[in-house]
């Protein structure tokens, strides 16, 4: 008895037998609660506790502010098997920074940043910064409890894509002009209320040093960046959207990670978060490392990160960033460049068993919560449950919808009557996955033109058709996402160089296409027919689609009850179509709820009626139709 409490006297802060166990097993989901600086006492003297993982290194020592960056001053202790450092420091406060200086087995000496580090100094300096992350202020608990019931599936998803660095800046000519954490939370609270989106997802948030990067290359994955202020003020925007009825949504990047000197790369100088052979081990195309998803350790090093955005800064979901790098041995490689796997095939076995592990803890543990593939490819089941041979996502990118959609815009609309499939061919395999239709950052910026920019024609035309494309999309089945001044037709290119182009809402007809896109959200968030049944076949009905002469689409949006169905009618040549016949199943009347010819809008503002009976005159397949005054691009919305 007395050599069992003798050998267990380790204080409860610092790496113990059975964490070791755990992070070895894959399965420690709370090691940042150890790995990293905390604050901790030691007898009577505080300071801070740093713990290591660098099985390679011949020795680690913590260098920073407090001991003047001498390597031989602050020492850590190694311990098997892992091969985890770790020492506490008493000269070490909060908001010093710091970094590892790692002895490798050849003698050089790396000076790396802390892979678990909570802050950051701000670029360009490398160093970690010693941060207290325990007692983060919450008023959030009705959020955070209602997300526990909340199911995606039949709840309205509109998601706003949103970069904070360029969304808006002040004018300062000597800095960056960034808008902090807190300044945003509250200006695009309010825009994100008064358009009717229901969810934020954010570009860029764990820390980076390439501006360039956007946020895809992560040197820092516990740390929001520092370019915006604190954890604590990254907290409070994350609050203040749960206090406004606002989701928030991470971009987050488990596919790989830079080069950079003070990052993971070969961190204690040998591979070791990456694969070691570099045709597994690195992206040829994108000069970045591959995470080694057949490690314990480093799949614990990610599952544990989505735990922690999620469960320590109530982040709603994870839309997981270039998942098809991921599952294909292959993806952006020639011949020669790649190993296959023990069948021969091009599947990365280990990453499959990595996405099914890691969607069961995230989404198990936290009910009501999404993670989203940004999956490009045709691989199966990736919505579907691990049990059934599913990679377990929530929602997948519907990256083929995006394509055809975008391809069909621009073209001229003599030309579309060629394409019509373009735009009904997503129907066909709507309910394989379970999808967001996105209109993201990737689709205007390196020469694709912005969203009004791809549209085909002049002035009037260009706006129409965009109408007429938003439209679409939002009654089409799946969920919705809508990067940010696209919305109020931004006619550059995004650049991160830069904010939007608000100056733009000056004129009429972005006003106008604003107001128009505003209220198609409004009507998508308070119609169930639109959200409820999207992974149902039944929720969706064409009633036309195939009047490809003349380029016009419609069909109707079910709720469950039947009741308060949506039917859309989209025009997409520039041609009036007096008295347009639209076949309906039923006698009752429809309301008219939308209609893009209203001057508000920038239509011609011609009256039409509200109430429309349908008369018994078969179109479509069906005895019953009415008429509407269809104009040049217009688009018609009814109620019944």
């Amino acid at each position: 008895m007395g050599k069992a409490m003798k050998k267990n006297t380790k204080m409860s802060y610092e790496i113990g037998e059975l964490d070791q166990y755990l992070f070895g097993q894959g399965t420690h989901y709370e090691i940042y609660k150890k790995l990293g600086a905390h604050k901790a006492k030691k007898g009577k003297k505080e300071g801070i506790y740093f713990a290591v993982w660098a099985p390679h290194a011949q020795e680690v020592s913590v260098i920073g502010e407090f001991n003047q960056w001498d390597r031989t001053a602050s020492p850590m202790k190694r311990y098997e098997p892992l091969g985890i450092y770790d020492c506490f420091v008493p000269e070490a406060k909060e908001g010093m920074l710091y970094k590892f200086c790692i002895r490798t087995q050849e003698g050089e000496y790396l000076y790396k940043a802390d892979p678990f580090a909570n802050y950051a100094e701000v670029r360009p300096g490398t160093a970690s910064r010693i941060v207290d992350i325990e007692d983060l202020k919450w008023t959030d608990s009705k959020w955070m409890k209602d997300r526990e019931t909340w199911d995606h599936n039949h709840e309205p998803v509109s998601i706003y894509e949103a970069h904070i660095g360029s969304w808006k800046r002040h004018p300062r000519e000597e800095e960056d002009g960034f808008y902090t954490y807190r300044e945003f939370a509250h200006e695009a609270a309010a825009y994100i209320k008064e358009m009717g989106y229901t969810h934020i997802e954010l570009m860029g948030i764990a820390e980076y040093p390439y501006d360039g990067s956007w946020g895809y290359q992560v040197t820092g994955y516990y740390a929001p960046t520092s370019r915006y202020g604190t954890p604590e003020d990254f907290a409070y925007m994350i609050n203040y959207f749960h206090r406004n009825k606002i989701g928030v949504i991470l971009d987050w990047v488990p596919a790989h990670f830079p080069k950079d000197a003070h990052g993971l790369a070969n961190f204690d100088g040998a591979p070791l978060f990456e694969y070691a052979d570099p045709k597994q081990g690195e992206h040829p195309d994108w000069g970045t490392k591959i995470f080694d998803y057949g490690k314990a350790e480093v799949k614990n090093f990610l599952i544990a990160n989505a735990l922690f955005w999620v469960e320590k800064f109530h982040v709603d979901g994870l839309r997981v960033d270039a998942v098809a790098s991921m599952l294909y041995l292959d993806y952006g490689k020639e011949d020669g460049q790649w190993i296959a796997n023990k069948y021969g095939g091009n599947q990365n076995l280990e990453a499959i068993e990595f996405f099914k592990h890691l969607n069961s803890v995230v989404l198990g543990r936290n009910q009501g919560t999404m993670m989203i593939a940004e999956e490009s490819t045709a691989w199966p089941k990736v919505t579907a449950e691990p049990e059934y041979d599913g990679l377990g996502f929530s929602l997948k990118w519907n990256m083929g919808w995006m394509h055809d959609f975008t391809e069909y815009m621009k073209l001229d609309p003599y030309f579309r009557k060629g394409c019509h499939n373009q735009m009904t061919f997503a129907m066909s395999y709507a309910y394989s996955e379970k999808y967001v239709l996105v209109l993201s950052h990737d689709e205007v910026v390196h020469l694709k033109c912005s969203m009004i920019n791809k549209m085909p024609g002049l002035g009037f035309d260009k706006f129409a058709n965009l109408k007429a494309g938003y439209a679409f999309m939002m009654g089409h089945s799946g969920k919705k996402l809508l990067f940010m001044g696209q919305d109020f037709a931004q006619l550059r290119e995004w650049s991160e160089e830069r904010e939007l182009d608000w100056y733009l809402l000056a004129e009429e007809e972005h006003r106008q296409m604003q107001a128009f896109t505003r209220d198609l959200l409004h009507l998508y968030k308070k119609n169930k027919a639109l959200y409820e049944c999207d992974v149902m076949p039944e929720g969706f009905e064409w009633i036309n689609a195939d009047d490809r002469e003349r380029s016009i689409f419609s069909f109707i949006r079910h709720s469950k009850d039947d009741k308060k169905n949506l039917l859309f009618v989209c025009n997409f040549t520039p041609v009036a179509r007096p008295d347009y016949r639209v076949g309906v199943s039923r006698r009752k009347q429809l309301r008219l709820v939308l209609n893009s010819d209203e001057k508000q809008y920038g239509g011609t503002g011609a009256e039409r009626p509200v109430i429309y009976k349908p008369k018994k005159q078969e179109c479509d397949g069906r005895p019953y139709s009415i008429g509407y005054d269809l104009p040049p691009y217009g688009v018609a919305v009814f109620e019944f």
